[in-house]
């Protein structure tokens, strides 16, 4: 089976892990933070904060900013619910946005500003499959309207500009992104006292870390704010500074594949069977490969044929405003572009594993499943 997402891993992870363990020494420690500086000079930032998920790291950067209760924040409902989820947690209420069309699913400029209330205090991006909002025209956005701003970067870690929009900016190492920690997260902000009060709040709100206590000999701490349980712990740290060695390597394949599958489905988007998004910024991270089938497609049956086939898909995203712990909260929500884009969205297979040979099979299946569409159309 030609799968959706795969990780590559090799024997310098393995190694890496193994020497973790030969140490001794498992949690937070000295690999986290050579992790956080790699991490932060990769993306032209001073310094930057490891968490234990992408989720983590959202909330973190939103309660270090003192989002809360009685604030809203604008996001799209095109995301992965964990975008939402970590507002929710502040006790901040989430606004959701419409996404700007079905070749640009980014959340639209023109539609948050429709949305934006005098309790409005952040708008959060998300960089839908690493192609970058448009940084310029956010920037004013924000400005305009005195909002924070706070980058999604989950599907956009290493390329240009990201992370340098706004207040904050969060990405993802799960083990389906670009570079992988199995599970893991890093937290970006602009402000350093801000960032500190995020690697406090991380390991709830002390003021050192049991590594640091044994590096100076010292058995005191104190609790200076509220926090949780979120630190990143050396084994993934140790993942992840390979990862980051690998990076820019993993990306430029995911590019070359891109180009390749949009190239070869260009014949099927001139006849207006298929659409293919792309980044009106320019700017893309290539973490997954969408396309829009036809309006009224049998998406599931599209699927289930080039299942048979031996090509995995899935989809991007179920909207948030129509899970049902969402929906019973705004039963009378309507989002027309983001609907009908996830009705008709599907995922094919993109990661650095694949071949040129992949990219032809992948999209030789896709034509032949969506054959029968064509033919009913004609």
């Amino acid at each position: 089976m030609l799968l959706v997402s795969e990780p590559v891993l090799g024997p310098e992870e393995k190694a890496a892990v193994a020497q973790v363990i030969e140490d001794g020494w498992i949690t937070l420690g000295p690999r986290v933070a050579a992790f956080e500086r790699v991490f932060a000079e990769r993306h032209g930032a001073g310094d930057a904060v490891a968490v234990n998920s992408c989720t983590a790291a959202l909330h973190l950067a939103l309660e270090a900013l003192g989002i809360g209760p009685g604030d809203e924040v604008l996001a799209p409902s095109l995301t992965f619910v964990a975008t939402v989820n970590a507002i929710h947690y502040t006790g901040a209420e989430p606004v959701l946005v419409d996404i700007d069309s079905l070749d640009a699913p980014l959340m639209s400029l023109e539609k948050a500003a429709e949305r934006v209330t005098p309790r409005t205090r952040a708008v959060m991006l998300m960089h839908f499959a690493g192609h970058l909002a448009e940084r310029a025209a956010w920037r004013a956005f924000a400005d305009r309207h005195g909002l924070l701003l706070i980058e999604d970067a989950a599907h956009a870690v290493g390329v240009p500009e990201v992370g340098s929009y706004g207040d904050a900016a969060a990405f993802s190492f799960y083990g389906n992104k670009n570079m992988t920690t199995a599970e893991g997260g890093m937290i970006l902000m602009r402000d350093p006292a801000l960032l500190e009060r995020a690697r406090r709040m991380r390991a709830h709100g002390m003021t050192s870390n049991a590594h640091q206590r044994l590096q100076a000999r010292s058995v005191q701490y104190d609790v200076v704010s509220p926090g949780w349980n979120y630190r990143m712990d050396e084994i993934r740290a140790a993942l992840g500074l390979v990862q980051m060695s690998r990076l820019d390597a993993f990306n430029a394949r995911r590019s070359e594949l891109a180009a390749l599958y949009r190239g070869r489905l260009a014949p099927l988007q001139a006849r207006g069977t298929l659409g293919v998004p792309h980044p009106r910024s320019g700017i893309s991270a290539d973490h997954i490969f969408p396309v829009v089938l036809p309006a009224g497609a049998d998406r599931n049956a599209v699927a289930a044929a080039m299942a048979e086939a031996g090509v995995q898909t899935t989809v991007h995203y179920p909207p948030v405003h129509e899970l049902s712990y969402y929906r019973d909260r705004w039963p009378e929500l309507q989002l027309p572009v983001t609907e009908e884009f996830a009705r008709r969205e599907l995922t094919l297979p993109l990661h650095p594993k694949m071949t040129e040979a992949d990219v032809e099979r992948a999209a030789r299946v896709l034509e032949a499943a969506l054959q029968p569409i064509e033919g009913a159309a004609a």
